[in-house]
């Protein structure tokens, strides 16, 4: 046989593309073509391949040699093609049977010495080639733990190219050392938070309030006050407030994680909701993804079903922030580049902490603040209107005096059981709808099938004819109270939750609507 086939996976963006890989041995001048939009580590792929093949004890055709990856027009980066183009060309020589490799999915890159070596995305991979019916897919060792995750494919994981060949000649599968992992290198915007509990925070009530409250309906968060106040003690603490992730999102985040090379080669689905907390001088690309050629997930993408907290936001540059726009309205972000247009699913909680002004002293009792008005006002319009206007809950959070009785706060396993209850409710109630949290809901759908009784209506139409919010803001209220009323466990929003959730919006101190009695 002269030709031959494989199969391999292309991914744009999350979006796997089966990818034919073909190799026809013609007569002529020995010369390998590779052709099919290959980026310029896959042309290198011609060079491994050769040595891969040389050093595994195989001859490779001194003939004129071609290979074609189809779909001809869908642009192919990356080196995980290789042991499917040695596969092929394998097979065309002769030297392999082709029956094994017709339900068969391959992915790794090669080494010199004709090890394979682990690659990104093998999760997203493996996922499209389930959907596309494959029966088998050969995957490096080190990414046999995340292939493993998807069901209803059979996974094989191989150290080099002789176990490969040995796998589908039925012979005896030769001992290899084991693989060594790449070392990653992590941002510390991708570790992970420390074990910590609420029962930590003393006092604070209205920050408690605050963060439960955007746990149980994933509202968005703006928390402000001077330093070692607890904006981020308690921002760390919200991410235990959150239930575990359904099967299906848990799949989709680890692809995206597999993707963004986060995985471990002994793997396991993400089950908590992730929390990504990129420093303030990250760059743009960094934070919604990119990359030269194929684009690759951000830190708004990696935090997708969980926590992107930003620390310091006012000292983050205004336009890397204000690209938060688009995906805090959607749901997901689209990285356009020369090679592809890749979609991302970004479906985050946004968190942010700030300081009043950059002495941090600005309208509290801890000492004289020093800024000129000009200086206040530049700082705050570092996190601009239409971002403020986005985040569901804003809390100023002051240092709280030392504990003088013995009370003790709840802990985040008290509080996560209310808002697991809560997030009950909300599915149940849009049981029959594609949505699962109330921040999600559209407002013109929240108005017309879930309104609000008449005193809260009328409440919020005098706020915004008032132009103390916005027509965002008027719906945004609605599924904050909406949340608060799923907290208290009640089938419907009152006036004083209505006007509680205002109040959460705007950051005015929480007090009952008939008196100015602070709640507790």
């Amino acid at each position: 046989m002269s030709l031959a086939q494989t199969w391999s996976v292309a991914l744009v963006g999350l979006e796997g593309h089966l990818v034919e890989v073909e190799a026809d041995i013609a007569q002529g001048l020995p010369k390998t073509t590779l052709i099919g939009l290959p980026d310029a580590s896959l042309s290198e792929a011609r060079d491994r391949v050769r040595a891969a093949v040389v050093n595994s004890g195989e001859r490779f055709p001194d003939r004129k040699v071609t290979i074609g990856l189809s779909p001809a027009t869908l642009p192919k980066t990356g080196s995980h093609y290789d042991v499917a183009i040695a596969l092929a060309l394998l097979t065309a020589a002769g030297v392999v049977e082709p029956g094994p490799l017709r339900q068969t999915a391959i992915i790794g890159e090669l080494g010199l010495d004709g090890r394979v070596r682990e690659v990104r995305g093998a999760l997203a991979m493996t996922l499209a080639a389930a959907r596309a019916n494959f029966e088998r897919i050969v995957v490096p060792e080190l990414n046999s733990g995340e292939a493993r995750l998807v069901p209803g494919i059979e996974v094989y994981g191989v150290r080099s190219l002789r176990q490969v060949l040995a796998l589908l000649r039925g012979t005896e599968v030769p001992d290899e050392a084991p693989p060594r992992a790449e070392p990653r290198l992590l941002s510390e915007s991708l570790t992970r938070v420390p074990e910590v509990d609420l029962d930590d925070v003393i006092g604070q009530h209205e920050g408690r309030r605050a963060i439960e409250a955007a746990a149980a309906g994933g509202h968005h968060l703006l928390l402000h006050g001077p330093p070692g106040s607890g904006k981020t003690m308690l921002a760390e603490r919200l991410a235990g407030l959150m239930p575990d992730l359904s099967t299906d999102d848990s799949l989709e985040v680890s692809a995206v994680h597999s993707l963004a090379g986060l995985l471990t080669s002994d793997a396991e689905l993400v089950v908590r909701p992730p929390f990504i907390a990129p420093h303030h001088t990250a760059s743009l690309s960094s934070l919604v993804g990119g990359g030269s050629g194929m684009p690759r997930p951000g830190a708004i993408s990696c935090a997708h079903r969980g926590i992107l907290f930003i620390d310091e936001a006012p000292e983050m540059h205004p336009l890397t922030l204000d690209t938060l726009r688009q995906p805090l309205e959607s749901g997901y972000i689209e990285v356009h580049r020369s090679a592809a247009v890749a979609k991302f699913p970004a479906r985050f909680m946004l968190v942010l902490a700030a300081n009043p002004c950059p002495c941090g002293l600005s309208g509290t009792n801890q000492g004289i603040c020093n800024c000129t008005p000009q200086v206040l006002a530049r700082y705050r319009q570092r996190i601009s209107g239409p971002i403020k206007d986005r985040l569901d809950i804003q809390r100023q959070i002051l240092p709280a005096a030392r504990a003088i009785n013995d009370e003790k706060p709840e802990s985040t396993a008290v509080v996560a059981a209310r808002v697991q209850s809560a997030r009950e409710r909300q599915g149940h109630r849009y049981r029959d709808t594609g949505w699962i949290l109330n921040s999600e809901v559209p407002g013109p759908v929240l108005r017309r099938d879930y309104p609000l009784d008449a005193a809260s209506h009328k409440l919020l139409e005098d706020l915004y004819s008032g132009g103390r919010i916005t027509a965002r803001g008027f719906d945004r209220v609605v599924r904050l109270a909406w949340t608060l009323a799923d907290l208290e466990g009640i089938a419907q929003p009152t006036v004083d939750l209505t006007h509680q959730a205002f109040q959460l919006r705007t950051g005015e101190p929480l007090t009952n609507l008939a008196d100015t009695r602070p709640l507790s």
